[in-house]
């Protein structure tokens, strides 16, 4: 998940800063920059904020270097390992030479946190691009400062994975509400479509219902498959029958045995896919909810179900890149439970859906080790 850093100055009027920061909360931005002790003098009063400064008096998580010699550099990161604060730096971004320097930094320096970089002038795109590919191989963040929405969307793209975070000063209440729809647009799903191939009953099997503490929407729900290649998408109790009342929390996800797809982020705090077994899922895990369009959300599990129930198994195929991949999923066989169909209009009941029907799906990372993905051949079906 890329980070967005609030910079906080007098560009936004004093009366209006708490307007500013709460619409920054409640949109889950929680990094503010700031160097003007007003400000500041707000923030540090918030929990669970994170402040990013060049004023040493502020005492900041995450203190900012502007342009630094090899010395000042060195002094401060000996100060962060005795006084737990994290080292970053600030460059302008003009010239090849400015490009060659960042690069340098990063290299030479491992024990720097991030780089903010903000680019001057028309060039922009290349240099990005080229820093973006130099310092994939180092553990640093790349943050980019922006002046617009515009170019906020532009360098979250650049070579497919973009700069790690965005450094962006808000001139409205709307704009923050716009950033973070970018951010919202990189979290997102690909889904494809699923064709059902077979039908098989299954007498008894114990089945799992995922009850959240969230109310979950019509069209959403959550990714089960009985392998590691492919997920169905399950849809939330939410639709209306005349043999239950809806459950918009809960979620009748399959057998023990399947996989799902649960909320893992790398070093980056980039969200990555990561499976679990329906089985080992209990109350307080975080699990991913997925709806129609591939937009998620994260939503803590309250209760877990597990009763012994009729199923059936459904064996789908997804074509991709002219390959046929098995998705297997085993599910309740009631009325209740749904399956999302491929056009995302409607829900398809399990006790009404057919070969030949399409659904909702996504494909999953293969094969797996505990639940994390790797290069193996392992066989499942």
């Amino acid at each position: 998940m890329k980070k967005i850093i609030l910079s906080l100055d007098n560009r936004i009027p004093q009366d209006h800063i708490d307007d500013f920061v709460n619409t920054a909360i409640e949109n889950g931005i929680t990094d503010f920059l700031v160097d003007d002790r007003h400000f500041f003098q707000k923030l540090s009063t918030l929990a669970h904020v994170n402040i990013y400064s060049s004023n040493h008096d502020f005492n900041p998580q995450f203190l900012i270097l502007d342009k630094p010699t090899d010395d000042i550099i060195l002094s401060e990161l000996e100060s962060s390992g005795k006084s737990n604060f994290l080292i970053g730096i600030y460059h302008q971004l003009s010239s090849k030479e400015d490009e060659v320097l960042i690069i340098t930094l990063a290299k030479k320096y491992p024990d720097i946190a991030f780089i903010i970089v903000e680019p001057v002038g028309e060039w922009k795109v290349l240099p990005f691009e080229n820093l973006i590919a130099e310092l994939s191989t180092v553990d640093i963040l790349l943050f980019a400062k922006v002046h617009s929405i515009e170019d906020s969307n532009l360098m979250t793209k650049l070579l497919e994975i973009g700069v790690d975070g965005l450094v962006f000063t808000p001139t409205s209440i709307e704009k923050i509400k716009e950033l973070n729809r970018i951010r919202d647009d990189l979290t997102k799903f690909h889904l494809v479509e699923a064709e059902l191939k077979d039908i098989k009953p299954i007498s008894k099997a114990d089945r799992v219902c995922v009850d959240t503490t969230s109310l979950l929407k019509d069209n959403e729900g959550m990714l089960v498959g009985s392998t590691a290649k492919g997920f169905a998408l399950i849809q939330a109790e939410v639709t209306e029958s005349s043999f239950a009342n809806p459950r918009p929390f809960r979620v009748n996800a399959g057998d023990v045995s399947a996989y799902i797809i649960v909320p893992s982020f790398n070093e980056k705090g980039d969200l990555i896919v990561k499976t679990r077994y329906l089985s080992e899922i209990q109350s307080g895990d975080d699990v991913v909810i997925v709806n129609s369009e591939g937009n998620l959300r994260i939503v803590t599990v309250g209760r877990i179900k597990i009763e012994t129930r009729p199923m059936v198994l459904l064996n789908f195929e997804i074509i991709s890149e002219s390959e046929t991949i098995p998705l297997n999923v085993i599910l309740q066989n009631a009325e209740s439970v749904h399956l999302m169909s491929s056009d995302g209009s409607s829900p398809i009941p399990v006790t009404k859906i057919k070969r030949g029907d399409k659904i909702l799906a996504f494909l999953g990372p293969g094969a797996t080790h505990f639940g994390t993905a790797i290069r193996e051949n392992i066989i499942e079906k």
